[in-house]
């Protein structure tokens, strides 16, 4: 009986608390427009969506690897190393990360540049893995580390969105902006492909999130 009322009471996979892990980064607990985390990347790898949504992507496995890990492991961590073991394991998930970027999409890691390795210091990783993989399991670690990931790259994508399409014209890489627009006098805007634009651009993201939610005013 003791076992069955166990089972019971195992929380579900995807509860309303664990949703909310994962959907809470892309709005009122967004890494980049509410904590104000990782603007470094968010501001260097914008200027086209490829390597953003690369960066991303890179950027959620490694969160959500390295929270699942330091999880399991939490209890088993001496307090005064903790911060040593939590950037071995980044540091090795980031260099698998990189070594795959280089054997499957070279073109990328060459533009992504040093940026990949600089994931090591991204505030996002070590904020996530002291404020909650160390005092949480490891499955809602893991979905923490997603929704982190994804809200991140989510701002990522959104600002390379912009910066590609009025800098160059194109969105990954293809020409949207029909030739007709600029025999007619259109002019791509050159200013969007300088790094001022993207902190000008992810400033005006972070504007209208909070005009529309007055209580991140507060945060």
């Amino acid at each position: 009986m003791s076992d069955t009322n166990q089972i019971k009471k195992r929380e579900p996979l995807f509860s309303a608390q664990n949703i909310k892990l994962l959907k809470g980064p892309f709005n009122d607990n967004n890494p980049i427009t509410v904590q104000v985390l990782g603007i470094c990347s968010a501001l260097a790898v914008t200027v086209q969506m490829k390597p953003a949504i690369v960066m991303a992507l890179s950027v959620m496995i490694v969160t959500a690897f390295s929270n699942l890990i330091i999880s399991i492991m939490r209890n088993g961590i001496p307090p005064s190393i903790r911060i040593i073991v939590q950037l071995v394991v980044i540091a090795a998930l980031v260099i698998i990360v990189d070594q795959l970027l280089k054997a499957f999409v070279y073109d990328v890691s060459k533009k992504l540049s040093v940026f990949v390795g600089l994931i090591i210091t991204n505030c996002i990783l070590m904020g996530r893995l002291e404020a909650f993989a160390m005092a949480n399991k490891p499955w809602q670690s893991f979905l923490d580390g997603i929704g982190n990931g994804l809200g991140y790259g989510l701002i990522l994508v959104v600002v390379s969105f912009f910066r590609e399409l009025l800098g160059y014209g194109k969105i990954l890489g293809y020409q949207v902006i029909p030739d007709s627009f600029y025999q007619a006098g259109y002019v791509n805007n050159g200013m969007m492909i300088l790094p001022p634009m993207a902190l000008i651009t992810v400033g005006t993201i972070i504007w209208i999130q909070r005009s529309k939610n007055r209580d991140l005013i507060e945060k």
